[in-house]
């Protein structure tokens, strides 16, 4: 598997209209846009830092993963995602090395990548994604 670099990291916020403050007046980062990815219950607003986003992720339904994080963890960061140059390869790898998945295969994700989830058990509790 070869990781090229960190995609993005992402915040679970409870509304990113309140949490992109931070991140534009604050920061000084520049807002890219936002999209909502119907098939995983979340908008996602993206802000560029060099070569890698911060991605917020709001909830679109009180029975998404968001939603889910946010009940038990409150805001904060959600997951690393990684770009990898083949994403079916790694997680063929990873899945032959004995790591647990969320995702055994790719699914559709912001921006129309590819991505797949490591589970946190796996991974030191951290949610690890991968995108291509």
């Amino acid at each position: 598997m070869k990781i090229l670099k960190i995609d993005h990291l992402g915040i679970a916020v409870n509304s990113i209209k309140d949490g992109k403050n931070i991140w534009t007046e604050a920061l000084g980062l520049v807002f890219e846009g936002s999209e909502t990815v119907e098939e995983q219950k979340v908008t996602t607003a993206f802000f560029p830092v060099g070569e890698s986003e911060v991605e917020l992720l709001e909830s679109t339904a009180p029975d998404g993963p968001v939603a889910k994080f946010l009940d038990k963890k409150g805001e904060g960061i959600h997951h690393i995602a990684f770009r990898v140059e083949n994403i079916e390869g790694a997680l063929e790898e990873l899945k032959e090395k004995g790591i647990r998945l969320i995702d055994e295969k790719p699914r559709k994700g912001a921006g129309g990548k590819k991505i797949a989830f490591l589970h946190p058990k796996a991974t030191n509790g951290v949610l690890v994604e991968l995108c291509e």
